[in-house]
């Protein structure tokens, strides 16, 4: 069976895609920094037979990404690896004459340089396999201007700029970065409190990354909404 590590697995966007991914047959290593969380989501997605370990911790830690990369060997090796773990660097957000140097920090941190940690450690295994993937979630912060958004979108558009270099350098693999849009999720409720407008569910937004997976078209960024109209 394929194998897939996916970061930030416990809730919203990762764990809707696991349960995607295990209902499909894939084997699945889950991180998240919330032990409880991450033990609920593993049980759901333990409940289509697959295969599942559950690694709570940081990927900031270097030790903890060997961890994600050494338990996915043990079930076969690496076909996908899907970086979504990602922090906000202010929450709520703010405004860059107020953002925190140690919130940028972190966010850089956790969605930039943990993202390509990981990925160095699984790129063997990852050009071992037959189809080797890597989805980079990104946001469209990345590309254009929002207010208090400055710290967040930076770095997802510094992780932009990392997939696009990865995938000429690689030109084995796949690399997508996809910009799921607007979702319900606790990420978007911590960055802006007040915002109580309704927004689509994470799961619905899986089938374009399950479109990618199915069609493998080139490597590049990705709008979920694009393709879920059939379209780039």
């Amino acid at each position: 069976m394929p194998v897939a590590i996916i970061t930030g697995a416990s809730k919203g966007l990762g764990r809707a895609l696991a349960e995607a991914l295990a209902a499909r047959g894939w084997d699945l290593v889950l991180d998240a920094r919330g032990a409880g969380a991450l033990a609920e989501a593993a049980t759901a997605v333990a409940g289509h037979g697959t295969r599942v370990e559950v690694l709570p911790g940081d990927v900031t830690d270097a030790a903890h990404r060997a961890e994600l990369v050494a338990a996915a060997g043990k079930l076969g090796g690496v076909d996908l690896l899907v970086n979504n773990a990602s922090a906000l660097g202010a929450e709520p957000l703010v405004r860059l004459a107020e953002l925190p140097l140690e919130g940028l920090r972190r966010a850089l941190e956790v969605n930039v340089v943990a993202a390509l940690g990981l990925v160095q450690d699984a790129l063997p295994l990852l050009r071992e396999a037959p189809a080797g993937a890597v989805v980079t979630v990104s946001s469209d912060a990345a590309a254009e201007a929002y207010g208090t958004w400055g710290g967040y979108g930076a770095s997802k558009a510094a992780l932009d700029q990392l997939a696009a270099v990865l995938a000429e350098e690689e030109p084995g693999l796949r690399v997508w970065a996809v910009d799921p849009g607007d979702m319900a999720t606790e990420l978007y409720a911590a960055a802006v409190p007040d915002d109580d407008a309704p927004r689509p569910e994470p799961a619905g937004v899986v089938p374009a990354f399950l479109r990618l997976l199915d069609e493998r078209p080139a490597s590049g960024r990705y709008g979920a909404a694009a393709l879920l109209e059939g379209r780039r």
